[in-house]
């Protein structure tokens, strides 16, 4: 999830995706934050907008890769 898109940035549309799967009674979908803030409170404030993890860019092939192995198991 780009955390700074243009019209709806990666927070709300986040925010959006989780009501519609409390609402709907369906799994979570695995969220990873992209975001070119690589300081601490921007990874804490994904985690608090209930994304599941956090990659600063620029993204490092090998971090994405172990990422998206670890979520693509749930």
């Amino acid at each position: 999830m780009d955390c700074r898109m243009p019209v709806m940035d990666g927070f709300e549309a986040t925010r959006i995706i989780r009501e519609n799967e409390r609402e709907s009674k369906v799994r979570p979908i695995p969220i990873i934050a992209l975001t070119a803030h690589a300081m601490e409170d921007s990874r804490q404030r994904c985690l608090q907008a209930r994304m599941d993890d956090f990659l600063a860019k620029p993204i490092k092939i090998d971090e994405l890769v172990k990422k998206l192995q670890k979520y693509s198991s749930r």
